[in-house]
């Protein structure tokens, strides 16, 4: 089992537009701080971000912890929202359950968890529909893929 060297948990509110990437910026100031690989600085700001904003969009509260050891990065991302009906609809690339005003914003293009999915070395999402959704997404230190 890895040692952790540093863990961070943020707390991300439901609708909170404003504040939305400010936690995928803390944790990129972080990574940068740390000297990590700058492809892995990138992957895992990818992923906080995704994740932060599919929070902000669709669920109530959630939270994102960013866990670092020795040899990987970890992102939990755990939220109380509607969940997922069908995951595997999810993750395909391009379906969208953003409301036309979230288009407005920018949002909802239905890449959010593709490219978790696609920036991860190891990638779970469990959900169960009227409680919520957790995502956890791992990358290796050791990796550039």
């Amino acid at each position: 089992m890895d040692e952790e060297l540093f863990r961070q948990t943020y707390s991300i509110h439901g609708r909170d537009f404003d504040k939305a990437g400010e936690t995928a910026a803390h944790i990129k100031q972080i990574l940068r701080e740390l000297g990590l690989d700058a492809g892995l600085v990138h992957r895992a700001v990818i992923i906080a971000f995704e994740a932060e904003m599919n929070v902000v969009m669709y669920a109530d509260e959630g939270t994102v912890t960013f866990t670092l050891t020795e040899d990987a990065l970890k992102l939990e991302i755990a939220d109380q929202g509607p969940g997922i009906e069908d995951i595997e609809l999810a993750l395909t690339e391009g379906y969208s359950t953003a409301t036309d005003q979230m288009r407005e914003m920018g949002f909802g293009f239905g890449m959010g968890l593709p490219n978790i999915r696609k920036n991860s070395d190891d990638f779970n999402l469990v959900s169960e529909v009227g409680k919520g959704t957790t995502v956890s997404a791992m990358i290796q230190l050791n990796s550039s893929a």
